[in-house]
């Protein structure tokens, strides 16, 4: 009887030490557990497993069962005790074997499932991988790469469902199985996230780096050729749930590992031909796409990746019509939270009205009422004269180009834009303010600057006169010499804007004045 020879497998290692098991052993045992596994004692065999004395045992020899042990639950009906037993064998080797072990026998079972099992066999097996891999201390990265790219092997000769009635049907289980791989791979994402967001240090590149090689496949398969636009009526719609996934984990657009680079370059047209399809056409991620543009041009120590977020940034405005450009323009306004950036949306305003002063658009929405209540965002001071003039420099000589661009190009009579109208609110919001502000920063800078000249001679004495510490690191310290040049800079650029705003202000004066005279 297949139990009794288990048995006697069991007794004659129990009475051994770990290092002292042969490869006989091995082999005797894994032919028993199978033999007991066919001849439907998987309760007799799950009794085995559980007793605390056979630990040691099943540590080292239980993951030999995962073959047969797939065999018989997928044989099984799901209603049948004997299957519930095998799912209860199979959690049970998943806590006690050994994790390297263990993970090659799943990978090895996906690996050679075929035809209309392999959707069941990595759906069966995806969770048990899971907890192994989050076991594993050693080559996490690899073994993580190495369990995605042999799932994408085995699902990618599978035909993708077209049809809504296809994907309802999902014959071959590929739906269900796009769904598992998300949850499969959410905790590894959610690591590297984490990661990233404690520390400022964080090196550890390769788990990222296999997250998004598959990330670059998947834009291939299957979400290259799967119709998208059948989503009506499907909840949770596998292929929107791969594209999820997708979002949350395309944060970077390039490589530190050679080979990586190398495959995206391969696949690269197909995948990014996807990406473009999935943002332009299906609108996903669309609501969070400035932003995250906004964060890398912002946050991004890597020059050349500010500078391409800052291109994209422009090519994604260039795609919408005045309105999307006007709501936009409303939205990063309001949200970015950054001068520069803020700067930069203004200018585009600027280059809006230009069009539409210009009769080269028919435009109604960067003239008259649309445009006054968006230069209500424009031409302000955050916080009135006490704004950081020095922090918000970017944002002010934008708004004070554009202000004067207005002055000169929209006459008082024509009042296309609508700011001679605004013209009182303007000076009460903004150019009131930045005088006071001006006079208010020039004098503390001026103070400062005299201050520190006065305190110099003791300052050289001690060297070392101020230190700065930005994101939690400690910079050099500042020699007076420096601290000196920062602050005259700062004047340098409070001479500048008080020169475009007089400037700003002559040029008001001097069209109010034609007017009257022309009045009288």
């Amino acid at each position: 009887m297949a139990v009794d020879e288990l048995q006697a497998i069991i007794e004659r290692c129990q009475i051994l030490e770990e290092a002292d098991f042969r490869g006989e052993d091995y082999d005797l045992f894994q032919v028993a557990g199978q033999k007991c596994l066919e001849d439907g004692y998987a309760a007799q065999l799950l009794e085995v497993i559980q007793n605390v004395k056979n630990k040691v045992i099943i540590k080292n020899m239980g993951w030999n069962l995962i073959s047969p042990l797939v065999r018989c639950i997928l044989a099984y009906k799901k209603e049948d005790e004997k299957r519930e037993h095998c799912l209860k064998i199979l959690d049970q080797l998943v806590q006690l074997c050994n994790p390297k072990e263990l993970f090659l026998g799943l990978l090895e079972q996906i690996e050679q499932t075929s035809g209309e099992q392999v959707c069941q066999t990595i759906m069966l097996l995806l969770q048990p991988l899971q907890t192994v891999l989050l076991k594993l201390q050693n080559k996490k990265a690899y073994s993580v790469g190495l369990s995605l790219a042999i799932i994408m092997n085995q699902l990618t000769p599978l035909p993708v469902p077209y049809t809504k009635q296809q994907i309802q049907e999902d014959k071959l289980g590929l739906c269900q199985c796009c769904n598992a791989v998300v949850d499969f791979a959410k905790p590894f994402v959610n690591e590297v996230v984490k990661n990233m967001e404690n520390s400022s240090e964080f090196n550890d590149t390769e788990l990222k780096e296999e997250l998004l090689k598959f990330c670059m496949k998947s834009l291939k398969y299957p979400l290259l050729t799967a119709q998208l636009d059948q989503l009506e009526g499907i909840e949770e719609h596998p292929f929107r749930v791969c594209q999820m996934f997708l979002h949350h984990k395309s944060r970077r657009s390039y490589w530190e590992n050679q080979e990586f680079e190398d495959i995206e370059q391969k696949n690269s047209a197909d995948s990014l031909a996807c990406l473009s399809y999935l943002v332009f056409v299906q609108h996903f991620g669309i609501n969070c796409f400035p932003m995250d543009l906004v964060k890398v041009m912002t946050l991004c120590p890597i020059e050349h990746l500010r500078k391409k977020s800052l291109s994209i940034l422009q090519l994604f405005i260039d795609k919408f019509e005045a309105e999307g450009k006007y709501t936009l323009f409303r939205c990063l306004l309001k949200t970015s939270n950054h001068a520069g950036v803020e700067g930069y949306i203004i200018k585009n305003i600027k280059d809006q009205i230009h069009l539409s002063l210009m009769k080269a658009h028919d435009n109604i929405w960067f003239t008259g009422h649309h445009l006054i209540s968006l230069l209500d965002l424009v031409l302000l001071l955050p916080e009135g004269a006490e704004t950081d003039l020095l922090q918000n420099s970017d944002r002010i000589m934008a708004s004070l180009n554009l202000l004067r661009y207005l002055v000169i190009k929209d006459c008082e009579s024509d009042n296309q834009t609508g700011v001679w109208t605004a013209l009182a609110k303007i000076e009460k919001n903004f150019l009131k303010p930045l005088h006071v502000g001006l006079n208010m920063s020039k004098a503390h800078y001026e103070a400062e600057i005299k201050n520190k000249k006065e305190n110099g001679r003791e300052a050289h004495s001690s060297n070392t006169i101020c230190s700065l510490t930005v994101s939690g690191e400690k910079m050099p310290a500042m020699t007076t010499e420096m601290q000196l040049q920062v602050l005259h800079s700062a004047l340098f650029t409070f001479d500048l804007i008080e020169s475009v705003l007089a400037r700003v202000e002559e040029l008001i004066e001097v069209k109010v004045k034609a007017v009257m005279d022309e009045n009288i």
